[in-house]
């Protein structure tokens, strides 16, 4: 587990020498994140579906399950704990933002495949679904305030191509179809191999750009940090199995759970005119300290 995060660990610092290096950054991250959101992502999401051996399709209602309990949690945490965490005002729904969403795409998707196997891609995937409507929705009310600048809910987010592939490989795995030809499933598999280390260096570039000052942190953001990658994800594996949902379910929903900040808190500051250096402090010292976090928590839970 630690060889793990230390490889993947290992690609953020690349990603981060690059950006430094200026082979990484502005324009070439924007245009990479989009390749890996819109077609990477997607191949890597069906190709989990794909593997020879069909994920259990009987675990797909209880992972929707365990995602909405787990939301409907992390909603009322976001809603009420910030107040607790700064006396900025302005600063509390994006504190509430970075409790509520971990970075299940760039960040989870890889991390859940080299703990549990690519197939278990799929379980995150199914997972991701709730995450992304929740985002789209109670995120954008967390970022933008109170204010006359909130936007509704569009429901292209649902037809997205990250959220259709989740929904043709839940179809596929529901229908039993386990006998799509290779000239398929293969270079779905090898362009889906690209997300992780794309990912995890853009996570790196984006680092480089932060000033030393923002990498230091506040007490806010390290007791933000502390609920994110240790508290809720614990206190929401001890409900999940008291609750009698499976282990296997809830370890994956734990893992995912446990990631970082999602990086879009930085992308939805940006389009509705937030200051992003408290986002980005947030996400960049969640992300670094996963990097310890996440193997110390699999451990644990075993």
């Amino acid at each position: 587990m630690v060889e793990v995060m230390m490889t993947l660990f290992a690609i953020v610092v690349a990603g981060y020498v690059a950006g430094k290096l200026g082979y990484m950054g502005g324009t070439f991250d924007k245009r990479l994140s989009k390749l890996v959101i819109d077609i990477t992502c997607p191949a890597l999401i069906l190709s989990s579906a794909m593997t020879g051996e069909l994920p259990d399709r009987r675990l797909i209602v209880p992972l929707l399950g365990i995602s909405i309990l787990t939301y409907i949690v992390l909603a009322a945490v976001a809603w009420k704990l910030p107040h607790f965490l700064t006396r900025k005002k302005e600063e509390e729904g994006i504190i509430g933002f970075a409790l509520m969403f971990g970075n299940v795409g760039f960040m989870g998707y890889p991390v859940v495949a080299s703990i549990f196997g690519h197939q278990a891609v799929f379980y995150a995937a199914v997972l991701n679904v709730v995450n992304t409507f929740a985002v789209f929705t109670i995120g954008t009310l967390l970022v933008t305030g109170s204010g006359t600048d909130r936007e509704r809910f569009s429901r292209k987010v649902l037809y997205s191509t990250p959220m259709l592939s989740a929904y043709m490989a839940m179809l596929i795995v529901a229908l039993g179809l386990d006998g799509i030809p290779g000239i398929v499933s293969q270079p779905l598999t090898m362009i889906g191999n690209i997300t992780v280390p794309a990912a995890l260096l853009i996570i790196g570039s984006s680092m480089s750009h932060l000033p030393l000052r923002a990498m230091l942190g506040t007490p806010t953001i390290y007791a933000t940090t502390l609920l994110r990658l240790v508290l809720l994800p614990v206190g929401i594996h001890l409900l999940c199995t008291a609750l009698g949902f499976d282990p296997f379910v809830v370890g994956i929903n734990t893992v995912v759970i446990a990631m970082p900040v999602a990086t879009y808190g930085t992308i939805l500051c940006l389009k509705f005119g937030r200051d992003t250096t408290l986002i980005s402090t947030v996400t960049f010292i969640t992300t670094l300290l996963s990097m310890l976090t996440i193997p110390l928590l699999v451990v644990l839970l075993k």
